[in-house]
C-alpha cells in the first residue's frame, strides 16, 4: 500500500483528558479506522512534538497521543510524595491508557526517553503491545551504569550537579535560566540538523508548559534520575518486535553508539535518516510518516519482518 508524504494542513487539535490514579493526562486522537497508534514524546516535549504526524498516521490508523505524567497539560504532581517519575512510572501509565482509553493493545512509537517508556511498557505489560517504533532512542549515556565509560570530567561533574539541582533554590533557578524562548531555541538548534525546523511554533510549544509553576520539581527530578533500565537490557527482554530510526546527525545520542542495538533479536531493522538530529518526526515528517506507517501497516497484516527495500 503506497503512503502518501504529503505534508497535512494545519487544522486545529482538540485536547482531551483522563484521568489516572487522580491525576489528569492531556491526550489527543484522531483516525476512526486501522491498528492503533500511540505516540509517546521525549524529555521536556508533549504532543505537540507530533503536529506534523498525528493528521497523516490517521489517514490509515487511528492515532493517540498523550502527554507523560509531569510534561505537557498532563498533571506535574511533586516529585517524591505521591509519585516517582520513572519509566515504570511512565510505563504503567501507557498501559493503563491502551486499556482504559484505546480500549486494545497498541503499537507505540516513542522519541528519544520516550522510546525508553514503550519498550518499560511493553516489558512489565506484554499484552498491551503489538510492537513498537523507536526514533532516536535514549542511550541514557548519564546512568550510573555507564558513568566508568566518560570522561573524569563528566564522572566527577555529574554527580555534583545533581546534587547542586536537589537544593529547590538552585534546582529552580537553573531551570528557570533554560526555560526562556531564547535558550529553548539554542537548544533545538543543536539537536535539530536540520535548522529550518526550528520555528517560533516548536519553540512556544516547548516553553508553555515549563510556566507552571511545578515544572520545575519536575525537571529536576528527571535530571537527578540515574537509575532505572538501559536501552540494551529492555531490548534483552523486549516480547515483540521492535523498528528502530536514528537520525544521523544526533548530537546527544551518537549513532556510532546505537548501532550496537540492531544485535538484538526484537530488533526488525535499523533506518538511518542522513542529515537528520534528535528529533525525526519534527525534522523530517514526510520520511518518517512513511516509515512508520509501512511497518506498522506490515505488522499488523503479516505479523511476520516486514520488508523495506527502498529504505536501505
Amino acid at each position: 500500500m503506497s503512503v502518501s508524504p504529503a505534508t497535512p494542513k494545519p487544522e486545529i487539535a482538540i485536547d482531551r483528558f483522563w484521568r489516572w490514579r487522580g491525576f489528569n493526562i492531556c491526550y489527543q486522537q484522531r483516525g476512526d479506522t486501522g491498528s492503533a497508534i500511540v505516540l509517546v514524546h521525549g524529555f521536556g516535549a508533549s504532543i505537540g512534538h507530533w503536529r506534523k504526524n498525528i493528521p497523516i498516521l490517521a489517514r490509515n490508523h487511528r492515532v493517540y497521543a498523550l502527554d507523560l505524567l509531569g510534561f505537557g497539560q498532563s498533571h506535574k504532581p511533586t516529585p517524591g510524595l505521591v509519585v516517582d517519575y520513572t519509566f515504570e512510572t511512565w510505563g504503567a501509565l501507557v498501559a493503563d491508557f491502551c486499556r482504559e482509553v484505546v480500549g486494545e493493545a497498541s503499537f507505540l512509537v516513542g522519541n528519544s526517553i520516550g522510546c525508553i517508556v514503550a519498550m518499560q511498557t511493553a516489558v512489565t505489560h506484554p499484552d498491551w503491545v503489538r510492537g513498537i517504533v523507536q526514533l532516536n532512542c535514549s542511550l541514557r549515556l548519564l546512568h550510573d551504569k555507564r558513568r566508568q565509560t566518560q570522561s573524569f570530567l563528566k564522572r566527577l561533574g555529574a554527580p555534583v550537579l545533581q546534587n547542586l539541582l536537589a537544593v529547590k533554590p538552585i534546582g529552580d533557578f537553573f531551570f528557570n535560566q533554560l526555560a526562556t524562548p531564547k535558550t529553548v531555541r539554542n537548544i533545538l538548534l543543536q539537536a535539530y540538523q536540520r535548522q529550518e525546523a526550528v520555528t517560533d511554533e516548536l519553540v512556544e510549544l516547548l516553553v508553555e508548559p515549563s510556566k507552571d509553576p511545578r515544572a520545575s520539581d519536575v525537571f529536576v527530578a528527571f535530571t537527578r534520575y540515574s537509575q532505572g533500565p538501559l536501552p540494551e537490557e529492555l531490548l534483552d527482554r523486549l516480547p515483540c518486535s521492535t523498528l528502530i530510526v536514528w537520525g544521523s546527525e544526533d548530537p546527544w545520542e551518537p549513532i556510532a553508539l546505537a548501532r550496537s542495538l540492531e544485535q538484538y533479536d526484537a530488533v526488525d531493522a535499523f533506518v538511518t535518516l542522513e542529515g537528520v538530529g534528535h528529533c525525526p518526526q519534527d525534522e523530517a515528517p514526510e520520511e518518517v510518516n512513511e516509515i512508520v506507517q509501512q511497518w506498522i501497516l506490515d505488522r499488523a497484516s503479516t505479523l511476520s519482518t516486514p520488508n523495506f527495500p527502498n529504505l536501505y
